[in-house]
């Protein structure tokens, strides 16, 4: 369900959806191209229906149609005011958190991607939202006393390493003590981080980093499971620029930000208490006793 769940919305995302009518346009163009060629070395051309005729003609067209709509959809969604549309509206419904951190300290940055080479460190094996993360993440820290840093991801099926355990492996060089860390190895998802978060902070407020981009459905699916986070975004990378600069950065910032829209609306029509069912925490609290994380609960 996971994977499905995935290519899913990977082909409601716009670089997969413009490249799917363009391929789909350019096939229509092609098969087009053949029937005139064929009916045009045929003996009996004069005599061909004038519905085939039609039919071959509005292949073509339709084909014309689908490669201009995904080749439009590339064009605008690159543009700087039309990535900023979609965008601002969701990296602005949480501000930057500055204030003091009272009591007991806990801050869980949500996973992002990492990749592995061995010549380099940890930091330099994060990708760039991983690193902006954490990097708020070590921010909300010195907002607090004794702070227990919580990092996961898994290895998306492929790594030797987790997300988590490289995303630990920064922080300690970052200058956090290993004993002030806890990695959950296994959340494939914001849900999946979510239910593990409940089994080590309860119902406790605690401090939750993520992008600004993705804080509004990250805070709609930890309130769902009945955790008490208190949004601390990082990550802003709406840009600025003139109407006809067209950039990857806007068209990167687009699709997240439809990501996130694509993943709210999900998220309303499944509901919120599909996600925060108690079979789910049982589950995910066994999982937490086999793999012998109970150490995660010291701070």
């Amino acid at each position: 369900m996971f994977w499905v769940k995935k290519v899913l919305s990977q082909l409601m995302m716009p670089i997969p959806f413009a490249s799917l009518l363009i391929l789909i346009g350019l096939l229509f163009i092609i098969v087009a191209y053949y029937q005139r060629n064929i009916r045009t070395t045929t003996s009996h051309d004069s005599h061909q229906p004038k519905a085939s005729q039609h039919r071959t003609l509005g292949l073509g067209h339709i084909g014309k149609l689908s490669v201009f709509c995904g080749l439009l959809v590339i064009v605008l969604l690159s543009q700087t005011q039309v990535s900023n549309a979609l965008l601002t509206p969701l990296e602005q419904q949480y501000p930057p958190n500055t204030a003091p951190i009272n009591g007991q300290c806990w801050v869980m940055v949500l996973g992002s991607g990492s990749r592995e080479q061995p010549n380099q460190s940890a930091t330099q094996n994060l990708s760039a939202t991983a690193l902006a993360r954490l990097t708020e993440g070590l921010k909300q820290m010195q907002l607090g006393q004794h702070c227990h840093l919580i990092v996961s991801g898994w290895n998306s099926g492929s790594l030797v390493h987790s997300h988590a355990q490289m995303m630990k492996q920064a922080a300690i060089e970052l200058g956090v003590a290993a004993q002030n860390i806890s990695s959950f190895d296994l959340p494939k998802d914001t849900i999946e981080e979510a239910h593990y978060a409940y089994q080590l902070v309860g119902e406790k407020p605690f401090r939750l980093v993520t992008s600004a981009s993705h804080m509004p459905r990250a805070m709609m699916i930890f309130k769902g499971v009945g955790l008490s986070p208190q949004a601390a975004p990082g990550n802003y990378t709406s840009n600025v620029g003139r109407w006809w600069q067209l950039g990857a950065s806007n068209l990167l910032n687009s699709q997240k930000s439809i990501h996130e829209y694509v993943g709210q609306l999900w998220l309303k029509i499944k509901g919120l208490s599909a996600i925060s069912n108690k079979k789910h925490h049982a589950k995910v609290s066994h999982m937490i006793t086999k793999l012998n994380t109970a150490t995660f609960m010291d701070s």
